[in-house]
């Protein structure tokens, strides 16, 4: 059996890649057949022809002459052609059955060559031709290739009973045509007494040849190959109308009458130009059956059709004659019939004998009792092919019973009306119900109501399609399960069974509820349980898009994020461990769950951060929503600042929220940016707090990083300057130190303090790298003054976490000391940003480490927020009073008494003070009367360059007012001593000639 052509056709309308023909290639037919719409036009040429060659027969050609130059060499030309048309034809590639073809044109040569010998008879010699002669030779040879070629044109049985039924089949239609012609004709031209033996030979030869040639024609109308129908059918017409015209030759009637160019020649020259024309219509037909049955359908799946399945070949009606041979109803029961249609046929020749009166033949006779005797051996053979074929229908049917019931999927025939005709016995296993029960119900009974619908739509959309199309669909829903009134998730393979379904069903109750936990895993934090940042994301997008038709009113204005940090987490962390950060991770977010409504959205973003979707009821003006909100956010921060029980411990940490509200044209991620803003502005603002967003942030913002930008450009370079401000001894006057301090010289020629550009660089590499720059030129130029005489410590300020972190490498200090040469004490660390989030233990082992090379330490802000934890832990030389402590000492008596009291701590510890910010004479009596040993500020000179610093340390000391204070809380004037000493501030301006003024109140740089 053939396989399927290839050439196939995609439902999309694309059509397959074919590897190209290889060069020199010969066409698999005339490129005249291979133009759309030829086949008509071939077809009504050759008609015309052949009525045009039975027109001039029945006309008798105008002459004599013409008539026997037309019936001989006539239907010589025409035999020759179909010779040469079966033989080119089976020379091409991929012919399917060559050696039938090559049989074919072998017999036409026969009868090509009998018709030029009449002729050459008739036309040439003009003399009759004689009996026997050569032509009746050729004549007589054209049969037996033509009976083998159909033999090989017939579907070949595959067993030894079936070769065997072939013979039969044969035999019983040849035996009982020749009962039938012996007993009308054959009987009389058998009889020997006629002129010679050889002319009775002849006689019987040409009929028996024909019965045998109309016997294998009949044999292959029931028989046919499935392969190259088209040309197959028209071959045996072809072949049949010229064994029709040969039995019209030998018949009585006709023999004796018989001349070349008569009507009886167009029989012969149609059925020749048909046998020449057969294996072209071959080629055609089989490629157009190809292209138009085959084709490629994909699986059906509800919800996505067509995508990510396989391909499932389904072939048209018409294609299964390609692949299965399939036998028409009319056509099996001819065949069929065949046998009783044979012994029928020879009764009817035995009894043609005896009507007439005459003896039975003995051949008659002989012929009948073989064709009995085939029909009995044939009826015997079928017998024992249907108690086989019986037998294994019964063995296949048990099969596929023991298939069905041991499957564990629930197969199901649901009639067209939904009642459920049969189901398999797994069901009593999966739904619950026996097999029993579930019969007789109806289908919709067992389905959830909610997924009825969806159902009951599929499955009307599944039989409305083409079968050949979408041959299958698959359908997922709830059904019942049990009678407690449970659900089960199935899916269902449909299928189409006599006007019904079948269901073939399985249960996926546990892959859908996996399906659902990894899809909430992939929405919702682990630890929390919370929707992470990608859900609320999304839902905060659907929150804004599904009011785009209201953008004007108030219920998108009053939609609103909350986004909020825990100070102080990360303290919890390092302190306590991670599992209590965790712990309190959790209990913030069920606090956090429990103070938002029902319909809003509670989130965890990621490490301490956690936001809330408030969605806009639409029912406040903006005004009274927004204190609404606030109202809220203020209550979920004193929430959330309420102490965490974590192992029989309180901890405490303080939350900051920003508030952000949804605007017309404003995108999810741009409303979570606006409230990540305000929650960041809060935490500036002392944290604890909760802060409203404002354009101006984002403003801030860009000017904030626009000024990075700038920062990090005039770093590199070389737009920083290092200054100097000298420490004084407040009782004699002397410079003790100096305080390094960068300034950044805008391109406007303007110094920049660290209070202006600082505050865009408190984090990452820009600080680390501001820090690094200013310790080495801080250290370089002490060296340098030194090796000129002026051996005078450096201040140089660092944070605490900077001081840890791998921005300054431990052993990085003591490497620069070693390269410069700096001698022992002259390196003073001013220590800052010392909080909560520092550990002490490596703060303390690090400090530790710089003093025994020399380095003093100095404690910054103290008064300010130092804790005094620090101060008892920590190494510490010098201790630094906060600003603020310094410029209300002289106007409050409370402030004067609290700093009184760190001096006295300061000096009872051993520590020099210095006093930070020290800008009027009255502070610096008021400070020396107090104990303060050191002062820095305008009192005594601003941040010098080199030139005047060097000029400075030259003259070694500072112009200081004396005499006994009392402040003006006493009973003076506020700003002004009671002793009279005077408030003149030039006396300390060492940069000369213009008024002094705080270093923080240069101009901030253009943006």
């Amino acid at each position: 059996m053939s396989s399927p052509p290839t050439s196939t056709t995609l439902l999309d309308g694309a059509p397959r890649a074919q590897a190209p023909a290889p060069a020199g290639t010969p066409p698999a037919r005339p490129p005249s057949f291979g133009r759309p719409g030829s086949t008509t036009v071939h077809q009504l040429l050759l008609a015309l022809v052949c009525a045009g060659y039975a027109v001039g027969s029945a006309l008798g050609w105008g002459s004599d002459h013409v008539a026997l130059i037309m019936g001989d060499f006539g239907l010589s030309a025409a035999a020759g052609a179909a010779s040469v048309s079966c033989l080119l034809y089976a020379r091409t590639r991929r012919v399917r059955l060559r050696p039938a073809w090559l049989l074919f044109s072998f017999s036409s040569a026969m009868a090509a060559l009998g018709n030029l010998i009449w002729g050459w008879y008739e036309v040439v010699l003009e003399r009759p031709v004689p009996s026997p002669s050569l032509a009746d030779l050729f004549f007589l040879c054209f049969a037996p290739p033509a009976i083998v070629g159909l033999l090989v044109l017939a579907a070949r049985p595959v067993t030894k009973a079936g070769w065997i039924c072939l013979a039969l089949d044969a035999w019983l239609i040849a035996g009982s045509l020749l009962t039938l012609s012996w007993s009308l004709a054959l009987a009389q031209a058998a009889d020997l007494d006629g002129p010679s033996v050889a002319t009775a030979a002849l006689t019987l030869a040409y009929p028996l040849l024909d019965i045998a040639l109309v016997s294998m024609v009949l044999v292959l109308h029931f028989r046919r190959s499935p392969v190259n129908r088209t040309a197959v059918n028209t071959a045996v017409s072809a072949l049949a109308l010229t064994v029709m015209c040969d039995a019209l030759f030998t018949s009585p009637l006709l023999h004796n009458n018989y001349r070349s160019g008569q009507l009886l020649d167009a029989g012969w020259f149609a059925g020749s130009l048909l046998l020449a024309y057969a294996p072209w219509a071959a080629g055609r037909h089989r490629r157009a059956g190809a292209e138009r049955h085959t084709r490629v359908v994909h699986e059906h799946v509800p919800g996505q059709r067509a995508h990510g399945r396989q391909p499932v070949r389904t072939p048209v009606p018409g294609a299964e004659a390609i692949r299965y041979p399939i036998t028409r109803p009319i056509t099996g029961s001819l065949a069929a019939l065949t046998p009783y249609l044979a012994a029928a046929v020879c009764t009817l020749g035995i009894l043609y004998n005896v009507l007439n009166g005459r003896s039975v033949d003995r051949v008659v006779l002989l012929t009948g009792g073989a064709v009995v005797l085939a029909l009995v051996v044939r009826q015997g053979i079928m017998l024992l092919d249907n108690i086989t074929l019986t037998q294994e229908l019964a063995q296949k049917e048990n099969h596929f019973r023991s298939l069905v019931q041991g499957s564990s999927d629930v197969i199901m025939i649901a009639a067209p009306s939904g009642v459920l005709r049969y189901v398999s016995p797994a069901a009593a296993g999966v739904y619950g119900r026996t097999a029993e029960d579930l019969v007789g119900t109806e289908l919709a009974d067992l389905i959830h109501p909610e997924d009825l619908g969806c159902v009951v739509h599929e499955v009307r959309r599944f039989l409305a399609a083409s079968p050949q199309e979408e041959p299958t669909t698959r359908i997922e829903c709830r059904f019942r399960f049990g009678d407690g009134g449970g659900w089960l998730n199935v899916e269902s393979t449909v299928n189409r069974h006599h006007g019904g379904l079948i269901f073939n069903s399985r249960d996926v109750t546990e892959r859908v509820r996996l399906q659902a936990q990894l899809q909430h895993n992939a929405e919702h934090d682990p630890l929390t349980d919370l929707p992470n940042r990608a859900l609320f994301t999304r839902r905060v997008q659907q929150a804004l898009s599904g009011r785009r038709s209201s953008d004007r009113g108030t219920a998108l204005r009053n939609t609103a994020v909350l986004f909020i940090d825990l100070d102080g987490f990360k303290a919890v962390n390092d302190t306590i461990g991670h599992q209590a950060g965790d712990e309190l991770l959790i209990q913030a977010a069920r606090r956090l769950q429990d103070a938002v409504r029902q319909g809003d959205t509670a989130s965890r973003l990621g490490g301490d951060e956690f936001a809330a979707l408030i969605v806009g009821d639409g029912t406040r003006d903006r005004g009274a929503r927004e204190g609404h909100i606030l109202e809220l956010a203020d209550r979920l921060r004193l929430t959330l600042s309420q102490p965490y029980l974590i192992d029989g411990n309180e901890v405490r940490v303080a939350a900051s929220i920003g508030v952000a509200f949804a605007e017309a044209g404003l995108g999810a991620g741009e409303l979570l940016r606006n409230a990540d803003l305000a929650m960041y502005r809060a935490k500036a603002g002392g944290k604890g707090r909760v802060e409203l967003y404002k354009p101006q942030m984002q403003q801030d913002v860009v000017r904030k990083a626009e000024l990075a930008t700038r920062l990090r450009a005039a770093l590199h370079d070389g737009e920083f300057a290092l200054l100097h401000q000298p420490v004084v001894r407040l009782d004699d006057g002397r410079i003790s130190s100096v305080a390094a301090q960068p300034r950044w010289r805008s391109s406007q020629g303007v110094l920049f303090t660290p209070a202006e550009f600082l505050r865009v660089a408190d984090e990452g590499d820009r600080t680390a790298e501001l820090g690094r720059w200013v310790l080495e030129q801080a250290v370089e130029q002490a060296a340098d003054r030194a090796a000129s005489g002026l051996n005078v410590p450096v201040v140089v300020q660092l944070g605490a976490r900077r001081l840890l972190d791998r921005s300054l490498p431990l052993g990085s200090v003591e490497a620069l000391l070693t390269r410069h040469g700096l001698p022992s004490g002259s390196l003073v660390i001013e220590l800052s940003d010392i909080d909560a989030g520092v550990s002490l233990d490596d703060l303390e082992r690090r400090l530790a480490a710089l003093r025994r090379l020399g380095v003093r330490i100095a404690l910054d802000g103290f008064g300010g927020g130092v804790a005094i934890t620090a101060l008892r832990r920590l190494p510490a030389d010098i201790l630094k009073l906060d600003r603020g402590l310094v410029e209300g000492v002289v106007e409050s008596a409370r402030l004067h008494k609290i700093t009184g009291g760190l001096l006295r701590i300061a000096g009872e510890l051993g520590l020099q003070s210095v006093a930070e910010g020290v800008d009027l004479p009255e502070q610096v009596v008021a400070l020396r009367a107090m104990g303060c040993t050191h002062g820095q500020g305008m009192a005594f000179a601003g941040p010098l360059d080199e030139y005047r610093l060097r000029r400075a340390l030259g003259r070694g000391s500072c112009p200081l007012p004396h005499g006994p204070a009392e402040p003006a809380f006493a009973g003076g004037a506020v700003g002004v001593f009671t002793t009279g000493v005077p408030a003149v501030l030039g006396g300390g301006n060492l940069g000369g000639g213009t008024a002094l003024r705080s270093h923080n109140e240069t101009p901030v740089p253009p943006t």
